[in-house]
């Protein structure tokens, strides 16, 4: 918790640990905070202060004895640390491990000691032999190994090694992800041998513990094929939860159809999760008010469901009552329920309101709002091109044609307009010096897709809007509604320019014919005021 009150913007101040003056947040330096993650606190042997140690001295310690002449090798240092009997204090950030002042640039090349040669080729081990264990695999317990004592001259760490910088070269990963994901191989397979399998519960919370890449360790050792995923998918928890409070019949058969909506069956295709997230969510207020009578589906009648629905209004009895009908009309054609309650119960047709456009003021503060590249560049695509969050995030670099100022989204290819295409160079150019060698062919991305190959979410995607008046989502809606004013209403144009289904075309037709009438009505009462008697 930190020492100063909540608005209060901390002075500066001294670290704890190296004694360094500096602008940092809490009581530790970064460089501190980092050292201590990973070392033990003990006494020091040279300056007596309880601190986390490594080789029995603690940071302040190492830093004086780098500070006793120019470059030296590590074992240099550590033969220095007994000679330590003062400490030079230093600023934050100009302190540095080889001498006290940075290497000059040799012949206008990259600063500091000359970069690594890349990992040997190497392959997959060949062991010769194999000894078929009598049991199973024991569960291993890595939060018990200490990375000091890592086995760096393991064959399989050679491998993984030679695999990580091959995945680094072609996915861009920078110098700080390769220092921890080698680090994490170090850990993980020390004291691997052959025919054993890594899996995820066992190594999640040791890595993330030492603050390491555990995505990025995991797609090498993917890549090796010793690799086994045995986390509980988040669909398996939420279900659980979803599912707590209901009769234990009724909710073995709420699962199983839960179930074939997501995996699909025989006679039907699997549906999106968010769509099978809906339909629970809609059929349990229902299902635990029932399970207070009942144990089964079969049980519930007809008057059951009309005495439930007559409590809804609006689009919530829309919602329940499709999501009952499949739930019932599910069990019926499996034999759990003698009759179906919910067949010709009239779910009736949803009353879609007349849309209305924004208002500039409302769409001035969502572009005052974008201040970035990328938010300007994803506002654009909204508000021009009426794109959707998803079709947004799943943009290639393919979809963009610069030279025939073409932009394809959904499959449909589009005309760039001049705004359109002054933001998309804006942020191209962002994006390549940003993250120059970053493999991912997605049009947008961000810190965390950058050194993957996924597309960003939509919640990343929308969150510059969010809270706005004119969301991207009404900035969609809005730029349809104007072209349905602007070029008349009709709903073949619309779907054509669009790609909407025929329905939605036909609402956004109907609105702006409302909306027409309603400004025709409006101008020919003001033209009857001002030709009336005076």
């Amino acid at each position: 918790m930190s020492r100063y009150p909540k608005g209060y913007c901390k002075p500066t101040d001294s670290c704890d640990g190296c004694l360094a003056w500096g602008d940092f947040s809490g009581r530790l330096c970064p460089a501190c905070y980092m050292f201590g993650r990973s070392h033990a606190t003990a006494l020091c042997a040279g300056c007596r202060r309880i601190q986390p140690l490594k080789w029995d001295f603690c940071r302040l310690c190492w830093c004086q004895a780098r500070l006793g002449g120019q470059a030296a090798a590590e074992a240099d240092v550590r033969a220095r640390l007994n000679a330590v009997r003062h400490h030079q204090l230093f600023f934050m950030g100009m302190h540095h491990r080889n001498g006290s002042a940075p290497a000059p640039r040799q012949g206008g090349g990259r600063r500091g000691a000359p970069r690594k040669p890349p990992p040997a080729p190497t392959w997959r081990p060949n062991t010769g032999w194999i000894q078929l264990p009598l049991f199973g695999q024991v569960p291993r317990d890595y939060s018990r190994l200490d990375p000091a004592d890592a086995d760096l001259a393991s064959p399989w760490l050679a491998w993984a090694k030679y695999l990580a910088h091959r995945l680094a070269e072609a996915r861009g990963w920078g110098r700080g992800i390769r220092f921890a994901v080698n680090r994490g191989l170090a850990l993980v397979l020390t004291g691997y041998a052959e025919g054993d399998v890594i899996r995820h519960t066992e190594i999640f919370a040791p890595l993330r513990s030492l603050d390491l890449r555990v995505g990025h360790v995991v797609t090498v050792l993917k890549e090796m094929g010793i690799f086994e995923d045995d986390s509980e998918p988040s669909f398996e928890g939420w279900l659980a939860e979803r599912l707590d409070g209901l009769a234990p019949g009724i909710r073995s058969e709420a699962e199983r159809w839960t179930r074939v909506l997501r995996d699909g069956g025989p006679r039907s295709l699997p549906r999106r999760e968010g769509t099978v997230w809906l339909y629970l969510n809609r059929v349990r207020p229902a299902l635990l008010e029932w399970s207070i009578r009942y144990d089964h589906l079969r049980e519930v009648t007809r008057d059951d469901v009309l005495t439930h629905a007559k409590t809804l209004h609006g689009h919530q009895r829309h919602d329940q009552l499709v999501a009952l009908r499949s739930l019932f009309g599910w069990a019926k054609r499996n034999g759990l329920v003698f009759r179906n309650p919910t067949s010709r119960i009239k779910v009736g047709q949803y009353q879609y309101g007349v849309l209305q456009p924004l208002v500039p003021a409302q769409v001035d503060r969502s572009v005052a709002a974008a201040t970035t590249p990328a938010t300007r560049l994803i506002l654009a695509l909204a508000a021009v091109h009426a794109a959707r969050v998803a079709q947004i995030g799943t943009l290639m670099l393919d979809d963009v044609d610069l030279g025939n100022r073409r932009l394809t989204i959904a499959g449909r290819v589009r005309p760039l307009d001049d705004l359109t295409l002054k933001l998309l160079l804006e942020w191209l150019e962002h994006r390549r010096n940003r993250w120059p060698n970053t493999a991912n062919l997605h049009l947008l991305i961000n810190n965390q897709t950058a050194t993957r190959t996924s597309r960003a979410s939509n919640h990343w995607i929308s969150a510059s809007m969010r809270g706005q008046d004119a969301t991207l989502e009404r900035l969609r809606v809005d730029r349809q509604l104007e072209e349905a004013l602007t070029h008349g209403p009709d709903p073949l144009h619309l779907a054509e320019v669009f790609g909407l289904d025929e329905k939605t075309a036909m609402r956004y037709a109907d609105s702006a014919r409302a909306l027409l009438q309603q400004t025709a009505e409006h101008s020919a009462s003001l033209s009857g005021k001002e030709l009336g008697p005076h």
